[in-house]
């Protein structure tokens, strides 16, 4: 696999993948993992806010501004693919401070970054749309002529509001004011995707497949879908084999479970490669 250096490489390889087909997009939560990804082949790979907060000992949201951006720049300078920043709402409301933060964002050398409609409280969990579309056309001014791309999040689905028609609304208008990528999380219903992908066309989709609901990246690409990512889902599958271990120790005094570890030897073959790789 030709590997890219310079962030200018990164962000016009990117634009490239965007323009056709259908690439898969995975979610490392740290550079172990991301050089793992990097290594099967993978073009891209995306930060995701679930992940580096179960890491930290968070829940998701939790994670403030400033070590986000710490933790995309080491993603970033770790890899030598394409990072999409997940980046959440701007971390701002006000559509000046989102295109501030964007900049910050754009500075760690990312070659995209999602923006999310979600304002985080529970009573009102969506921006207005008209507040919406002007932190989407904000944070498009802030990128400029960077060459990243501008991912707008349709929010809709995960918090309760279960309509395609006012996620389609969204997102069109998102469209219309500059993003380059339009995002939906939590649509599965295949004519819902579909419509999703019209309605914007022709700009590219994303698709968040975070378990096992009877697609395949097949199925996406014959949806039309551009790109998938997974979220938080592989840091989540990491999680899980941790704590059926641990609660296996804990509850029965057994190690069965130590069975699907990844075999030491292999992590160390492949870490000491990459490690030498990236010296040179």
């Amino acid at each position: 696999m030709r590997t890219m250096s310079s962030v200018k490489e990164k962000r016009t390889a990117f634009q490239e993948l965007h323009r056709s087909g259908c690439f898969a997009i995975p979610n490392p939560w740290d550079i172990g993992s991301a050089r793992y990804l990097q290594h099967l082949g993978f073009k891209a790979v995306a930060t995701t806010s679930a992940g580096v907060a179960f890491s930290r000992g968070l829940p998701d949201g939790a994670v403030g501004r400033d070590i986000m951006l710490e933790h995309i720049r080491e993603i970033v300078e770790a890899t030598e693919i394409p990072v999409n920043a997940d980046f959440e709402n701007g971390y701002a409301d006000s559509p000046g401070e989102v295109a501030e933060n964007v900049r910050l964002c754009v500075d760690t050398g990312v070659a995209g970054l999602s923006i999310e409609d979600s304002t985080g409280r529970k009573g009102r969990p969506l921006y207005d749309v008209d507040l919406a579309v002007e932190r989407i056309r904000e944070a498009r001014e802030a990128i400029g002529d960077s060459g990243a791309l501008l991912v707008a999040r349709a929010e809709c689905f995960l918090v309760g509001v279960t309509n395609i028609d006012e996620a389609i609304r969204r997102l069109t208008a998102y469209a219309n004011v500059g993003a380059d990528c339009l995002y939906a999380p939590g649509i599965r219903e295949r004519e819902h995707i579909a419509a999703v992908v019209a309605a914007v066309a022709p700009k590219p989709v994303n698709l968040l497949i975070g378990g096992a609901v009877g697609l395949t990246m097949s199925d996406a690409a014959a949806l039309g879908v551009r790109r998938v990512s997974v979220g938080g889902a592989l840091a989540r599958v990491a999680w899980g084999g941790f704590m059926r271990a641990a609660k296996e120790l804990a509850e029965q005094g057994r190690f069965d479970s130590f069975a699907y570890a990844a075999p030491h030897a292999e992590l160390q073959e492949f870490f000491h490669n990459d490690a030498k790789r990236h010296k040179h």
